[in-house]
């Protein structure tokens, strides 16, 4: 039996159905990119899913016992708690045999090993966490249930690259089926292992990788195009036939007449593709060829020091990437490169005739309670946009706001509709710098290839912050990094930087490559630290510290045993609870893995 069966599902809220008539099986183990436009009905489907949305039609069948788990794409701004607490919330009563005190024990059981599982501290407060840290929270407290099916709603956003990579890692360990929306196309990439596209209220099962989506998809619409013209000729034939003289409408056949009007039918019901994002950015006066001079410039918080005799040069139509952990210094380093903050030392030259657009990642430039219409028009009903009016509402359809849309406001919004919002907005004034902090969060891919192009495009500068790894390699000419031991400029995109800097690795002398994620590593916030402890090791520490490695190398080998074991599709045709027993089974061993990594570090810190 399939883990979930979805039958002629229908749902929609105004206009046309989201959903119209789904159905779609979903197996145990399936990796599912859910694809689909901003307000397609992507987080819609799987809040159906989740059971915390109820269809207008239709039913979701889940397999007997099956458990589901949603990552939210939004951090909870009400959730408060110690990160135990809020992972502990994820926890599903124990069955009514079980003891109230057995119950409680294993419920803290489970939270304790997806703790471990994820290097949180479970006493640390919720609340005082960076964003990126609270997404690593929920989604432990999305998975301490061991879900069968986990949900997973926009899971990069607001994650570093160091994170993202980290949670590739472990998804890619996820022995259950999970389905993701996501605008990172090489997190996709990496991950997905079957494409389910939802496309006017349709649901389109590709049942392959990204990578092949992507080529079926463009032969699909090819065929589709070249079918919809045919159709479109055969119409028109019909069309004028039926427009001939009095003496041709005395014999017409009546079975063709029939024909034209069936024909009519179809084409007025064909499900038209709604239009391509239209992004034109209106450029300013040439700048001067000077754009930022910097030189050994130093920025301290407290004893945290950000910058440490930095300097750069960017040039007019330079676009540079700035690449680092949260919380590493990116935004002061931009506001500091744009006179909008001074450095504790050194010096900032701007250069003439600068106009600067910046595009804020968490839209606080939005006025919420306005209209769409308003925000972008400034209460004027025209924007000029090089050189020539244009009507605000003419402007938003190029932006895929609809006349009824566009007077909408912005707090009904999509995240990825609002990111819309604010790129009209941006791009409707002259600009011949552009700051982008973040651009792509909730965007759909084929408003985000759009972008790119246009920004390829642009003659003028642009800075732009991202942990979207293929937009920095499509869009930029340089990258500034935070890394560990300071900040460093490279030439070209994120695939560059990794191998100029393995590059530098090797020649200095460590013969090592690092990927990214590594080279963060260090980097990562850090929410347990192993115990305290003094004093020389005794005898059977030192016995215990020279039969550690042994332990680890076989606990890291029963590991890939078990993953090599779940690897197998029949794997998962065993029994539901010899499933769960494997499962338990390696997240102990993870958890030993972990604690002898602890106990390892502990114990050579003494030697």
């Amino acid at each position: 039996m399939p883990l979930v069966t979805v039958t002629d599902l229908t749902i929609r809220f105004r206009g046309p159905a989201l959903l119209d008539g789904v159905n779609c099986l979903i197996e145990s183990g399936q990796r599912i990119g859910l694809l689909g436009r901003n307000g397609a009905g992507k987080t819609t489907f799987m809040r159906i899913l989740a059971g915390t949305v109820t269809p207008d039609h239709g039913a979701v069948q889940f397999s007997p016992g099956a458990k589901v788990a949603l990552l939210q794409q939004d951090v909870p701004q009400d959730t408060v708690g110690t990160i135990a607490e809020v992972v502990l919330q994820g926890v599903v009563s124990q069955v009514a045999a079980h003891s109230d005190h057995e119950s409680a024990w294993q419920r803290e059981h489970a939270a304790d090993q997806i703790l471990s599982r994820m290097e949180l501290d479970g006493e640390a407060r919720f609340e005082t966490l960076s964003s990126g840290m609270k997404r690593r929270v929920l989604l432990a407290r999305a998975l301490v249930d061991s879900p069968d099916l986990l949900l997973l709603d926009e899971p990069t956003n607001h994650l570093d690259i160091a994170a993202i990579e980290w949670l590739e890692n472990f998804l890619l360990r996820w022995p259950t089926a999970f389905m993701f929306i996501t605008h990172d196309r090489m997190f996709l990439r990496k991950l997905a292992t079957r494409i389910l596209e939802i496309d006017g209220g349709r649901m389109f099962d590709w049942s392959c990788d990204y990578a092949t989506f992507l080529k079926r998809k463009e032969d699909a619409l090819a065929a589709e195009e070249k079918q919809n013209a045919l159709f479109d000729k055969k119409l028109a034939q019909e069309e004028v036939w039926i427009r001939q003289g009095i003496k041709a409408r005395r014999t017409r056949n009546e079975g063709r007449v029939r024909a034209l009007k069936e024909l009519r039918t179809q084409r007025s019901e064909r499900c038209e593709k709604v239009g391509s994002v239209n992004l034109k950015i209106q450029e300013g006066a040439r700048s001067g060829n000077l754009v930022v001079e910097a030189k050994e410039l130093s920025v301290a918080f407290g004893d945290r020091q950000i910058l440490d005799g930095f300097s750069t040069t960017i040039m007019r139509g330079d676009k540079v990437g700035i690449i680092g952990r949260n919380g590493a210094g990116k935004t002061t380093l931009l506001r500091t490169l744009l006179g909008e903050q001074k450095p504790d030392s050194g010096s900032v030259r701007l250069g003439t005739n600068l106009q600067i657009a910046y595009f804020d990642q968490l839209r606080g430039q939005l006025n919420a309670d306005k209209t769409i219409e308003d925000e972008v028009g400034d209460g004027y009903k025209t924007v000029e946009i090089n050189g020539k009016p244009t009507h605000i509402i003419g402007y938003l359809q190029d932006f895929l706001f609809t006349p009824e849309r566009a007077r909408t406001p912005i707090k009904q919004l999509s995240g990825g509709e609002r990111n819309r919002v604010l790129l009209a907005k941006l791009f409707a004034k002259p600009a011949n710098v552009i700051v982008l902090d973040e651009p792509t969060n909730d965007l759909d891919a084929e408003t985000m290839e759009m972008l790119e192009e246009r920004l390829i495009q642009y003659q003028g500068t642009m800075l732009v912050v991202s942990h979207d790894r293929e937009f920095l390699n499509n869009v930029v000419t340089s990258c500034i990094v935070f890394e560990g031991d300071g900040v460093g400029e490279y030439i070209g995109g994120y695939d560059d930087w990794l191998r100029q800097s393995d590059s530098k690795s090797t020649s200095s002398g460590d013969g090592k490559s690092k990927t990214a994620g590594q080279k963060f590593e260090a980097a990562i916030p850090a929410t347990k630290k192993p115990p305290a402890a003094t004093g020389k090791l005794s005898f059977k520490e030192t016995q215990e510290l020279k039969n550690l490695p042994q332990m680890i190398e076989k606990i890291e080998a029963a590991i890939a045993a078990k993953h090599d074991q779940m690897a197998d599709p029949d794997f998962y045709k065993k029994p539901k609870q010899e499933l769960a027993r494997e499962q338990s089974q390696l997240a102990d061993l993870e958890t030993q893995l972990a604690e002898a990594f602890e106990r390892w570090g502990e114990l050579e810190a003494r030697k």
